[in-house]
């Protein structure tokens, strides 16, 4: 290959280089922009709880009906109801948020497939980047209810404990709904990463086990009752280091 050659191999390469650097330049304008909007329009949702869970559960479900009676009582109590938006779990969460007197809230992501956003939401807003979506959920929780669900709901509870047990998010309640779903994944927890002191005794407190839709709620209000719903100023800060 002669010098010339070489060189303008090295030029388009150099060329297709600027090219992504440049889309990956706008990108970020893009990400930032979501993170405005969405806290913009969500700031005065609060109190609020976050519930996770299966896209895809259907309405003759019993963990379907289960996640509507929840979020309907969480609303009829005042607080406002976050959900993904989408079909399942969340549907259902929307549902029963918007048939009480709080506002019921969709977090909505853009997939190749199988999400769509329900029709039960008073607030929605759609993102593109699942971690914007995610930096909501947490930002604007009171506390997180976590229905049976896959991967996704796994990586939302995992991230809400992570976020909690390192100090970079404030602790609140992560109410695990359906004690025979969730009990084989506790047990391996305490027979295995706390036996291995990858995770510590006490970190098992930090989730609670509620079947019963009155008690979430009651659980939640007594978490609360001796501080209020309001992050604290030292909350706030910690907040903004997420």
């Amino acid at each position: 290959m002669s010098a010339q050659d070489k060189l303008a191999s090295t030029m388009t390469a150099d060329l297709l280089e600027k090219s992504w650097s440049a889309k990956e330049s706008w990108r970020v304008f893009g990400i930032m922009a979501e993170f405005v909007e969405a806290t913009e329009r969500l700031n005065s949702i609060q109190p609020a709880v976050s519930i996770f869970g299966s896209a895809r559960t259907l309405p003759d479900h019993p963990h379907y009906k289960l996640a509507e009676q929840i979020a309907r009582q969480l609303s009829d109590a005042g607080f406002s109801v976050i959900s993904g938006g989408g079909p399942g779990i969340m549907k259902a969460a929307n549902k029963g948020a918007y048939s009480g007197k709080s506002l019921s809230v969709g977090l909505n992501i853009q997939l190749p497939h199988e999400q769509h956003s329900n029709a039960y939401q008073d607030v929605s807003q759609t993102f593109r980047h699942f971690f914007a979506r995610k930096y909501m959920f947490v930002k604007f929780a009171t506390a997180y209810v976590v229905m049976p669900g896959g991967f996704g709901t796994l990586d939302e509870l995992m991230e809400a404990l992570t976020l909690v047990q390192t100090g970079k998010t404030r602790k609140m309640p992560i109410i695990l709904v359906c004690s025979d779903f969730w009990g084989g994944m506790l047990d391996w927890f305490r027979q295995l990463l706390v036996a291995e002191n990858m995770i510590s005794a006490e970190d098992m407190d930090l989730v609670q086990v509620i079947d019963e839709p009155h008690q979430v709620v009651n659980a939640i209000f007594q978490y609360y009752e001796t501080r209020g719903f309001e992050p604290s100023a030292a909350e706030r800060e910690i907040q903004l280091n997420l």
